[in-house]
């Protein structure tokens, strides 16, 4: 804390003009509910639309004639243009009103996946898909600030938890339908679910959700916003491309420099402004720091099991499409009601003791994972270790949103939702790049015996991944069952190496937690940081708080 309280005219331009809040408090059950039901099923339409178009990767390729790097960006672009939007969107939503800037998103969003629905070239389809990104970066934080906003302190935890669990298993959930249609119907019936989900939330976000906006001073920072876009965009694109292009490439090279560039450009700009998009400072809280980080590695491996564990199902096990997806739902029927226990427990045992178990599960899952995987063990071999993991994930979740959110003031809960949202995409796209590059390596060293006998065009096409191996192997003659095992071998080599990578990452996370997690002295502690970085009440020169009465003739 200050020692010496700035004057009242000074602190007038630091401080956020104090809105009521109550005045926006829901407590009436039924409408709670279809808040809820509004935010959860615009969550879902986004999420699930990450992962949707996975599955139909061959069907593009066929019908539209869509090269393997134009399906990456039909795939990446939604993802891309999402990430790096949702800071300044969520904190325009903060300023202008939650409901119009949802249900805008909500209303782009149903009109980008009509246009990718009924696209017939690829640049079409490109770029509704960035369209749809852009819509889905107006959705995602209003879906959560809306909740923090409108629900009671003591009801909030639990509403954020619901949010969270949906959150985690949403791209689950999505993976799944769209298996369906696949097998079932064509690609453009993809869209057509987000669309069904999207126009539910606009049904009820016109009957349920009140608006509520933040009256702040100052411009908004429009500096900020346009270095935080670059800064997610770039790394996101370095991080994916890397993978795919290998790391020397010029476009992954350039992403990853470009965005760090632009990140120490944003922290710089943001130490010196009055009015920040986002006060780099907040970051020394310390439940801030560990909600973050927590929810940076839950969702780098999460992510980078739903790569390797369709592989796995598919070419190991010969799973359809749809058994492979289904094969996932295990973790939704965990995750899901834990996320919504989750805040209850954290309010229990308190939420550092919350996080540091939920992170002791979700580490001993991937040591299960590790071990016990097999090709002759089959689903059972992966099935214990993917519950006690999602034991971990549902008691991670909820409660490290809610110590993002309510790091922050009411005044910025779009970015406080922006943060954890953004987080949380950059938390999976690192870990597609990291545990799918530890994939590959292990793959690739396990395959190398097998090929020597073979030319270096089929050896190549081998050892490129089990789908190359699998897609040679008509020209691999009475060589292919020898080869084919090995490389149904080297993926789940290859698994284990990216499991045991896990476990260092969640391990030294586990021990994070224990050293530097919140206590609750600290999360009590955070509030007169607060006002001491002038993001909460406003304070007379001798230190007092004003009240709303008083702050009308200030």
């Amino acid at each position: 804390m200050t020692s010496t309280a700035p004057s009242l005219d000074s602190e007038k331009h630091h401080r956020p003009q104090v809105v009521d809040h109550e005045a926006e408090l829901v407590t009436d059950p039924k409408r709670q509910r279809l808040i809820l039901i509004a935010t959860c099923s615009a969550l879902i339409a986004v999420v699930s639309s990450v992962s949707g178009l996975n599955v139909a990767q061959q069907d593009l390729a066929l019908d539209l004639g869509a090269s393997q790097s134009q399906l990456l960006w039909i795939i990446n672009g939604y993802t891309m243009a999402l990430a790096a939007l949702l800071l300044p969107i969520g904190a325009i939503g903060d300023r202008l009103g939650r409901k119009p800037i949802l249900l805008g998103g909500l209303s782009l969003f149903v009109v980008a996946n009509a246009i990718a629905g009924l696209s017939t070239t690829t640049n079409m389809l490109m770029g509704a898909r960035i369209l749809a990104g852009v819509a889905a970066a107006m959705i995602m934080p209003v879906t959560l600030s809306v909740i923090t906003s409108s629900f009671p302190t003591d009801q909030r935890a639990r509403a954020v938890g619901i949010w969270s669990g949906f959150a985690g298993a949403g791209g689950i959930l999505g993976l799944f339908v769209a298996s369906f249609l696949i097998d079932y119907f064509t690609w453009p019936w993809l869209f057509a679910m987000p669309i069904g989900i999207a126009a539910l939330s606009i049904v009820t976000t016109l009957k349920a959700v009140g608006n509520s906006r933040e009256v702040q001073p100052g411009r908004f920072d429009t500096v900020g916003s346009v270095l935080s876009a670059v800064t997610i965009g770039a790394i996101v694109l370095g991080i994916h491309e890397g993978p795919e292009r290998g790391w020397s490439d010029p476009l992954a090279v350039a992403g990853l420099v470009v965005g760090l560039g632009a990140l120490a450009g944003f922290i710089l700009w943001e130490l010196r402004q009055e009015h920040p998009l986002l006060d780099i400072r907040v970051f020394s809280h310390r439940g801030l720091a560990a909600g973050s980080i927590t929810l940076l590695v839950v969702f780098a491996v999460m992510f980078g099991v739903f790569l390797v564990l369709p592989q796995f199902t598919q070419a190991v096990l010969g799973y359809s499409a749809l058994k492979s997806a289904a094969s996932l739902l295990p973790m939704v029927v965990v995750m899901m009601p834990l996320s919504a226990m989750a805040p209850t427990i954290a309010k229990r045992i308190g939420t550092r003791t919350t996080l540091a178990t939920g992170l002791g599960f979700f580490t001993a899952g991937l040591v299960l994972l590790g071990l016990m995987v097999s090709a002759e063990g089959g689903y059972w071999s992966v099935i214990p270790g993917l519950l006690v993991l999602s034991f971990g994930i549902g008691l991670c979740m909820s409660p490290s949103t809610t110590v993002i959110t309510e790091s922050l003031p009411a005044s910025k809960q779009g970015v406080a939702s922006a943060l954890n949202d953004t987080v949380r995409e950059l938390g999976g796209a690192v870990g597609i790049a990291l545990l799918g590059s530890f994939v590959s390596a292990g793959y690739r060293s396990s395959i190398s015996p097998a090929t020597e006998g073979l030319s270096p065009d089929l050896a190549h096409r081998v050892q490129e991944g089990i789908g190359s191996a699998f897609a040679a192997a008509t020209d691999l003659g009475s060589d292919a069952p020898m080869v084919l095992t090995a490389a149904k071998t080297a993926l789940v080599d290859g698994w284990q190496v990216a499991m045991w990578a896990g476990v260092a990452i969640a391990g030294a996370t586990f021990v994070y937690m224990l050293v530097r997690g919140p206590r609750e002295s600290d999360l009590a502690a955070e509030d007169a940081l607060d006002a001491d970085l002038h993001l909460d009440s406003p304070v007379t020169p001798t230190g007092a708080t004003l009240t709303d009465d008083e702050l009308v003739t200030a």
